[in-house]
């Protein structure tokens, strides 16, 4: 394979990686908000596995949200890896601080707090439960919420991206 087939073809699963993983996010994000909001209504009735149901979903998309990102972040986006070779300038550039520090550190404390929450409330008691997932799912949906690259930020990216 020659550098121009090499180029072509890295481009091409920049673009293919970066598609899924800006698709996927709303995926993340609507079953992060409908664990949270099946959590705020069990308040004062027993949980149920319809109520847990949306908790599983919500930790097993962020799972696989984040580790399609962690593909980018570590092997696939240039912008990372341009950011890392020099990370003191990246540091004082926001749009390559977000990418290199900023997003990342957001997303693994969400998946942190969603992995925290889906323990606590399988093994919670059941007055308890449905104040926990919402606690926990409703902070790592706010985290994953505040640190997308929203458009219009200087980091910004497309709400919906196409191929």
């Amino acid at each position: 394979m020659n550098r121009v087939d090499f180029a072509v073809t890295s481009a091409l699963m920049y673009s293919g990686v970066l598609f899924v993983h800006s698709w996927i996010r709303w995926v993340v994000i609507l079953l992060g908000v409908l664990a949270t909001a099946r959590a705020l209504g069990a308040r004062g009735r027993p949980w149920t596995a319809a109520d847990d149901r949306p908790g599983l979903f919500f930790t097993i998309a962020f799972d696989v949200q984040f580790l399609i990102g962690l593909c980018l972040y570590l092997f696939i986006s240039p912008n990372t890896a341009s950011a890392m070779q020099n990370a003191g300038a990246a540091m004082a550039n926001a749009q390559a601080r977000f990418w290199l520090v900023e997003h990342p550190f957001g997303m693994i404390a969400a998946l942190v707090l969603a992995h925290i929450g889906r323990v606590r409330v399988r093994k919670g008691f059941g007055d308890r439960r449905p104040r926990t997932a919402a606690l926990f799912y409703g902070l790592a949906t706010l985290i994953l919420l505040i640190t997308q690259p929203w458009p219009g930020l200087p980091y910004g990216r497309p709400l919906f991206r196409g191929w």
